[in-house]
């Protein structure tokens, strides 16, 4: 697609810190050392790409702010614009050599996303969506999928993990969800699971407690794409909650009432 000029300073961003992902994901699987050893490694990478992705940012949009996972928010000289950034999008795919994490690049302008890049740079897969322009997969349009049965299709969701308090919600949404679809996949990384509803991979993802740096990106791309998305709790955006309800327009009615049951 023909990006504008922010977006294509997003794009060489996210390209930039993502070559230097890709060495350091090499390194990952010839390591043999302790986990903290391997955990430290992959900190240090998450650590550089942030540098390597701020520095191409700020360099071309000095007055925005930023907000990120890896460091305090910055309030810009323009108070109506920032970064939303997550360097590393799973970060615990990474230490454990899985090629599935993304790194993660949203604009917001007057508190709406009005530009997204999610970069999954071991497949080599650029996604990338501008307010009003669309959806688009390394230079190709991208739309949902058109399923209109929940039982011929898949789902995403995350599960949460080291006593978060949120495990009894999700293992009833299961309870709810898997009998009625084809499928429900866990691949931790929430920036790539937007993106692939917003590609047609997935029909719907469903999470809760994210922080906005995981799905800023992610929500412009399956908006752009003819997604619905909403929080989980009625009236509520994920923006603001951090609990994330999204699907085709023609399953969301059906599958809203699920999760929300």
């Amino acid at each position: 697609m023909q990006g504008s000029a922010n977006l294509n300073v997003m794009v060489k961003a996210a390209r930039k810190a993502g070559r230097s992902l890709v060495k350091d994901f090499q390194e990952v699987e010839n390591l043999q050392v302790s986990a903290k050893s391997a955990g430290d490694f992959v900190s240090r990478a998450d650590i550089a790409a942030k540098k390597i992705i701020k520095e191409e940012l700020t360099e071309a949009r000095p007055t925005y702010g930023w907000l990120g996972e890896e460091s305090d928010p910055v309030a810009g000289q323009d108070p109506t614009r920032r970064w939303i950034v997550d360097p590393l999008d799973g970060t615990t795919n990474f230490l454990h050599g899985l090629p599935h994490w993304a790194v993660s690049i949203a604009l917001e302008h007057k508190g709406q996303i009005v530009a997204g890049v999610v970069f999954d740079a071991s497949k080599d897969e650029l996604f990338v969506a501008e307010k009003g322009k669309g959806a688009w997969m390394n230079d190709r349009r991208i739309r949902v999928s058109d399923r209109h049965r929940m039982i011929e299709s898949i789902y995403a969701t995350g599960l949460p993990f080291a006593g978060r308090s949120d495990l009894p919600a999700t293992l009833s949404d299961l309870a709810q969800v898997l009998p009625a679809c084809a499928g429900v996949r866990r691949w931790g990384a929430a920036s790539l699971d937007l993106a692939y509803v917003a590609a047609g991979r997935y029909d719907g993802f469903w999470e809760r407690s994210l922080n906005i740096w995981d799905i800023a990106a992610g929500l412009i791309l399956a908006r752009e794409a003819g997604a619905l998305v909403e929080g989980i709790a009625k009236n509520t955006k994920p923006e603001d909650t951090g609990d994330i309800l999204c699907a085709t327009e023609v399953q969301f009615e059906q599958f809203s009432r699920i999760i929300r049951t």
